[in-house]
């Protein structure tokens, strides 16, 4: 179970730059922009670039944060899912919760089975046999009695009681045994965290896909509307033949955009289904809009204090470190000298009737003398386990100080970024218009059209991947405080 929690410490590091580095990604422009067009309409345009999500191969892979169990057969018609239903719904059914939880429960019968060898054993038995001795088999002749002896009968009937009055190998593996529980229940607490993250980072990623598709559709109805302008106009003998091309590759590529948008869209609201528990043909509709809600005042200092105080990886980490303490004092005390004791007491008789009680009582003193080897390898091998553990223990002091740092440092450029993007949109806007107006007056031609057209889409994208960042962002740093499963409702603009 060792490595299973050395597993996920390590999982659990790599999901949050998972998502660190899905939100990077994710700000290159999703809709499939043609690099044909871009050229058409300003050669010194750079190339679009196109979108990124959560890489395939980490959501087909065998990790259980990305799995789940089936909750059911599909409901009739569309199922509204907000996000913290998503989350509630993730903390049911995905895959990697059940396994801890199972982990915990195996953690638990170690910990039994190390308490018997601590408790006394308590046992019972009757029996009744019938007997018939040949004497002369074994070597007895006795004068006046015959060699074959029976039939006879004898009946037991009695309790044994037997265990360890002195034995500080076993209850130091007792203790040690507890605190793998410790761990493994911290270790399920840090799943839950887990699972919040990466479900509220899906859901966040499906809603950015979800406004990117009504981005597209508007770009289409204006690229529509530009198109029988320029078509108008051309008709009229008012522009020439190239301007009604120009129009009719943008309103083309707007249609390509839309379809990518639609797919990917698509594909993000299964990969939320697949990790959620809910079947792939289950239809849902999104209720939620990206929320850009700001964070609750926070400092650095302030952070740091209550990710050592709250995380449960970290307690769990610790927990992990005083187990393998215990278990090197439990290989040391193998050396000891032990006491165990055995008793008996029932009845004993030629029949169930006929009977008198009888007892025995024995304490024993082992005292090892030599055993070829064995308490030092085991002693070594425990001391290998605690400089892991120690050393697993620091390297995640670390890791939680570089996680609340970077966390700052995206939330803080998320927040910029979106202030940006939505200054952005409206000067874009203005733009176009304005571009409209001197086509439509002929003192403009449609390049001029076109490219604050694609502005303005550039700037729609910048500002719905900077809100994604924003949200991913106060995610990254719910987890990165420990907090995410109980502040998840603040981070998102719900009611704490």
């Amino acid at each position: 179970m060792s490595g299973d929690r050395c597993h996920l410490h390590s999982r659990s590091q790599a999901l949050v730059g998972i998502l660190i580095v899905c939100c990077a990604l994710s700000c290159a422009t999703a809709l499939g922009q043609g690099l044909a067009t871009s050229i058409a309409v300003n050669p010194s345009a750079p190339a679009p670039t196109p979108t990124q999500s959560l890489p395939p191969a980490l959501t087909r892979s065998q990790d259980p944060l990305f799995g789940s169990v089936s909750s059911g057969k599909p409901t009739p018609g569309v199922m509204p899912l907000s996000a913290l239903e998503a989350i509630d719904r993730g903390l049911k059914y995905n895959l990697s919760l059940i396994l801890s939880a199972q982990a915990t429960t195996a953690a638990r019968g170690a910990r039994y089975r190390a308490l018997a060898d601590v408790l006394p054993n308590l046992t019972s038995h009757v029996a009744e046999s019938v007997q018939e001795i040949n004497l002369a088999s074994f070597g007895i002749s006795l004068p006046g009695i015959p060699p074959i002896v029976g039939p006879f009968a004898v009946f037991d009937a009695r309790v044994l009681a037997s265990g360890s009055l002195f034995d500080l190998h076993a209850l130091n593996l007792l203790h040690a045994r507890s605190e793998d529980v410790n761990a493994a229940q911290l270790d399920l607490q840090n799943v839950r965290d887990l699972i919040v993250l990466v479900v509220g980072g899906t859901y966040m990623q499906a809603l950015a896909g979800q406004a990117r598709i009504a981005s597209v559709e508007a770009q289409l109805r204006t690229a529509q509307a530009l198109y029988q302008q320029a078509l108008d106009m051309k008709n009229a003998g008012m522009a020439p033949g190239i301007d009604v091309l120009r129009t009719q590759v943008e309103m083309q590529a707007q249609q390509q955009r839309l379809v990518a948008a639609r797919n990917d869209f698509a594909k993000q609201k299964l990969t939320l289904e697949r990790i959620i528990g809910l079947p792939a043909s289950q239809e849902i509709t999104l209720t939620e809009k990206i929320p850009v809600t700001p964070v609750a005042p926070l400092t650095l200092e302030q952070a740091l204090e209550r990710a050592y105080r709250d995380r449960p990886d970290y307690h769990a980490a610790e927990a992990q470190v005083r187990a393998a303490q215990l278990r090197r004092k439990a290989a040391i005390s193998e050396a000891l000298p032990t006491v165990r004791f055995n008793a008996d007491y029932g009845i004993l008789g030629r029949r169930p009737t006929e009977n008198h009680p009888t007892y025995t009582t024995a304490a024993a003193l082992n005292i090892p003398i030599f055993q070829g080897g064995k308490v030092k390898g085991e002693v070594m091998q425990a001391d290998a386990l605690l400089r892991q553990r120690e050393a697993a223990l620091d390297d995640l002091r670390g890791q939680i100080e570089f996680e609340i740092h970077t966390s700052f440092l995206d939330l803080q450029s998320a927040a910029e970024q979106v202030q940006v993007a939505q200054s952005s949109i409206k000067l874009s806007e203005e733009t176009l218009t304005q571009a409209r107006d001197r086509f439509r007056a002929g003192v403009a031609t449609t390049v001029d059209v076109v490219q604050a057209q694609e502005a303005l889409a550039s700037s729609t994208e910048n500002y719905i991947n900077s809100s994604f960042a924003y949200n991913v962002a106060k995610l990254t740093l719910a987890r990165s405080l420990g907090v995410a499963e109980r502040a998840v409702k603040d981070f998102l603009g719900g009611k704490p």
